[in-house]
């Protein structure tokens, strides 16, 4: 069975009831950059891209390489933005997306963050719902995972809430950003 990203046209835009989901698009990574530099205190202690502001020029590197992966469906990023009441997408709240995908088993692992400001108003469990139902739908998959450090209380409270199952702790699985070994829980919905 191939490997190779199958010829699939991946909505660039996944709209929830209080949050749209935008693929990545040349000229959004200064905009990206404040967000990341305002939300570098919350990043820090889980996210090893999160360790220093990154410039405006270094972001818009990052979103215009993450937008040819994304049209390859090497890895399919998306920013989360709030919904407007007139159904466009509003202030850029953070990242997200389909991760680590392997075509020919048809795995998905979700990743996300949020800015502080941002956290605690449902707009993370409406994203992971979000790409949850196109993995599951369009994309055909038949494992969904959302992996995260084992002291990471709000991001397990999150797989929890959106019907993810606890499969296992990897022990002393990963390093953390401060090179000290860390579990990592493995969360998964599956097709039977």
């Amino acid at each position: 069975m191939s490997t190779e990203a199958p010829l699939i046209d991946v909505p660039e835009r996944l709209d929830g009831e209080r949050t749209v989901l935008l693929a990545p698009r040349a000229g959004t990574g200064p905009e990206m950059a404040i967000v990341i530099a305002q939300s570098l205190s919350h990043l820090r202690p889980w996210m090893p891209w999160a360790q220093d502001a990154p410039t405006a020029q270094s972001s818009e590197l990052v979103v215009r390489r993450m937008q040819a992966d994304f049209i390859a469906c090497r890895d399919l990023c998306f920013h989360i933005h709030a919904r407007r009441p007139d159904g466009s997408a509003g202030r850029l709240l953070g990242g997200t997306g389909l991760h680590r995908i392997d075509w020919a088993v048809r795995r998905f692992e979700i990743g996300y963050w949020i800015r502080p400001d941002a956290a605690g108003q449902g707009h993370v469990s409406e994203t992971v719902r979000l790409l949850t139902a196109l993995a599951f739908g369009q994309l055909g998959a038949r494992r969904v995972e959302i992996r995260c450090d084992s002291r990471n209380l709000k991001s397990r409270a999150v797989a929890e809430r959106c019907g993810f199952e606890l499969e296992g702790i990897l022990r002393r699985d990963a390093l953390g950003v401060d090179g000290a070994p860390r579990d990592t829980c493995v969360y998964a919905r599956i097709v039977c």
